[in-house]
């Protein structure tokens, strides 16, 4: 994908996440918890064979759990539940 729609789907899952976790955060926040949340996510998945980043969709999905998957780990590592 390119860079322009990477944070295109990087904010819209970044938001997406924040509102599924009941967080607050602002938008460069969320999109980089969107593009960070899919690139972990996609590892993680490709360690079983599959491949999310064929579609917009997928790629949307990847980055909504990846970034649920980073705001849940900082609330473990901080103590918050």
């Amino acid at each position: 994908m390119g860079l322009i729609v990477s944070i295109i789907i990087g904010g819209i899952a970044g938001w997406i996440a924040e509102k599924l976790m009941k967080a607050d955060h602002g938008l460069i926040t969320n999109i980089l918890l969107g593009i960070t949340g899919a690139t972990v996510f996609n590892f993680l998945i490709g360690i079983v064979g599959f491949d999310s980043r064929t579609s917009f969709l997928g790629g949307l999905l990847a980055g909504v759990v990846g970034a649920c998957l980073l705001i849940w780990a900082w609330r473990m590592l901080r103590g918050k539940s």
